[in-house]
Formats: C-alpha cells, sequence, structure tokens
C-alpha cells in the first residue's frame, strides 16, 4: 500500500448532502467523500475548493477534510432517488482514495451503498490511486462499473514532481493492469497532457504504448488548464527549472499550441485501437 502523505490538517467535518447533481457532462450525479486532496498535484483546477474551508490555492495538499457522517446521509438520499438508472461520478473534486481513505474508507461505504439499493445506472471512479484495487471485490457486485486511473507520463520522476504525493505512474499501470485482469472495465484519463508532449511526440507514443500493455482501450484526453489560479502554483513549481521548460507551459495555453498538439495526437492514434471518450482532446471548461 502507498504510504499516507503528511498533511498539515486533517479535520472530521459534517454534511447536510451526500450526493449532489453534477455538471459534468458525463454524469448525472457526483459524490464527494473528502473535501481537499493530499495528493496536491501542482495543476489541479479542484484546488478553488479550499475557499470553501477557509484554505488559499496554495494551502491545496496540506489539508484534508473527512465527511465522517456521508455515509448517513448518502443512505438516506439514495432511497429518496426514483430514477436510478442515473449515472454517479465518484469523485470530482477531491481524490477518492487518496491515502486517507484506508483509515475512514468512505469510498468503499459508498460502493457498499450502491449495492444495498441495487443501483442499475454507471458507477464512474476515478484516482490517481492503486488503492482502487483493493475495492475489486465490490466493483464485481455493482451492475455498471468502470474505473478510471490518471496517467500523465510514464515515468515516475515526472509524476512525483507534478503530483506530490500521488503514488507512483508505476504502480497506477499496474492497478490498470490488475483491474483488467479482473474484468473490470478501465479507462485512462490522459490529462492534463503536459507540455513534454508536445516537445516530443515520442512521450506521447510511449504512454500510449504503456496504458495498451495494460489491457485497456478507452482514454480520455484533455489539455493543459492554465487558469490564472492554477498558472500562479504551477509556475511556483517550476522555479528553478530550464527557461525551456517553463516556456513550455506558458505556450500550453495557445490555442495554436492546442491545435497542432490535437493534430499530432490524432494522427498517433491511428497506430491504436484506443475509443477517445467524447471523440475530442477536451478543454477544462469548454467541454463541459
Amino acid at each position: 500500500c502507498y504510504n499516507l502523505p503528511k498533511m498539515n490538517i486533517v479535520k472530521e467535518i459534517k454534511v447536510k448532502t451526500a450526493v449532489v447533481a453534477s455538471k459534468l457532462p458525463d454524469a448525472d450525479y457526483v459524490i464527494n467523500p473528502y473535501t481537499g486532496c493530499a495528493f496536491g498535484c501542482s495543476y489541479c483546477y479542484a484546488s478553488f475548493m479550499g475557499r470553501f474551508v477557509g484554505k488559499s490555492i496554495n494551502d491545496w495538499g496540506n489539508y484534508v477534510f473527512v465527511k465522517v457522517n456521508l455515509l448517513e446521509v448518502l443512505d438516506q438520499q439514495l432511497a429518496k432517488i426514483k430514477d436510478k438508472t442515473k449515472t454517479i461520478f465518484l469523485s470530482s473534486v477531491t481524490d477518492p482514495y487518496q491515502g486517507i481513505e484506508t483509515k475512514y474508507q468512505l469510498s468503499r461505504g459508498v460502493l457498499k451503498l450502491l449495492i444495498k439499493h441495487n443501483w442499475p445506472g454507471q458507477i464512474s471512479i476515478l484516482t490517481k490511486s492503486s488503492l482502487v484495487t483493493r475495492d475489486i471485490d465490490l466493483f464485481n457486485q455493482l451492475q455498471k462499473i468502470e474505473v478510471g486511473l490518471t496517467i500523465t507520463t510514464t515515468k515516475d520522476k515526472v509524476s512525483q514532481f507534478l503530483e506530490k504525493s500521488a503514488p507512483p505512474v508505476s504502480l497506477r499501470l499496474k492497478a490498470l493492469k490488475k483491474l483488467n485482469q479482473e474484468g473490470i472495465k478501465t479507462y485512462a484519463f490522459i490529462g492534463p497532457l503536459l507540455p513534454h508532449f508536445s516537445a516530443n511526440p515520442r512521450n506521447l507514443t510511449g504512454i500510449f504504448d504503456a496504458i495498451k500493455n495494460t489491457g485497456t482501450t478507452e482514454i480520455y484526453l484533455e489539455h493543459l488548464n492554465l487558469s490564472s489560479y492554477i498558472k500562479d502554483r504551477l509556475l511556483k513549481k517550476l522555479s528553478g527549472q530550464k527557461d525551456q521548460v517553463i516556456k513550455k507551459f506558458y505556450q500550453a495555453k495557445n490555442d495554436q499550441y492546442k491545435a497542432d498538439l490535437s493534430q499530432t495526437i490524432q494522427k498517433l492514434l491511428k497506430n491504436y485501437n484506443f475509443t477517445v471518450r467524447r471523440g475530442e482532446v477536451l478543454e477544462h471548461g469548454k467541454n463541459s
């Protein structure tokens, strides 16, 4: 099991709502068992969540608020939802399998409740954690389940630089392979597309090959989101890197850069039997 990262704050809170209507195009409802995320990825758009718990953008990765009554509230909510064919996403602004899940097991509890309520709709999970394989026994009891792993590189050194406390990408690839071997439907989320893909297309070939070798055949692709609050955090992380590296990250906001990268991807994909979700490279905020 991947070691739990050290955080400044872990706080237990109570909530009034566990499952909420989703603004995402691929989900009707979303469940976030935690507020905050210890993985602290430098490019994470969800860092805006800090304002709801008195934290700043720069605090991202140093706090997790645990929704200790989530399962009780969720049980009540699921009983009241009449149309159970709706899709549920776990999770949109936190990682459901970050290290603290080993203690609180809220994500596992959510799955147990979905089984209890015989939920026939699609359940979709996205995580950066190999801990997700712990729940294969529950996945096998759900009618429709898919599990996605975020894969942004094939190199642990790169993943651990930008994804501060997330499990290394090598473990995520192993998790995808294990899930496929167990017959669980999977997908890979290649997002954000980091600038080194544009600098050297062979990096794209490498990541496509690595995903193909796990047995996964469906992928999401998403451009790097460089909204001002994300860019500021990211560039602080890149302080001290070579000028050309920082320049590449700045270019990632350019429309021509995105168009060129998308074109490169489309050419390479002809050599792979991947299904690209939604048929294109997504851009956060424009595809929702």
